[in-house]
């Protein structure tokens, strides 16, 4: 799992460094934060498919993806600032 972050990481990394400008970060985390709950809410309706039996586990389950997500989007707007400082830096050489 800890591979899936620091690839994320490294994404966030190129984008902030190949899109020129700044990132509007609020604008990636609340995106994040709608994709999170959408995912979140998946879960819980295919639950709601399944039975009650199952309810529990998969109303865990979205929980757990919501706070994936969350924790994705931070690793991604944490690669913007790396790759917007490599822009700074690359254009000051």
């Amino acid at each position: 799992m800890v591979l899936f972050e620091i690839l994320t990481i490294a994404i966030g990394a190129v984008y902030g460094y190949l899109k020129p400008g700044k990132e509007d970060r609020k604008a990636l985390f609340k995106k994040a934060l709608l994709m999170g709950a959408i995912l979140a809410l998946v879960f819980v309706r295919l639950s709601l498919l399944a039975g009650s039996r199952f309810l529990l586990l998969s109303g865990l389950a979205g929980v757990f993806v919501f706070i994936e997500v969350i924790i994705l989007a931070v690793l991604f707007i944490v690669g913007t600032f790396i790759g917007d400082w490599l822009e700074v830096r690359s254009k000051a050489a």
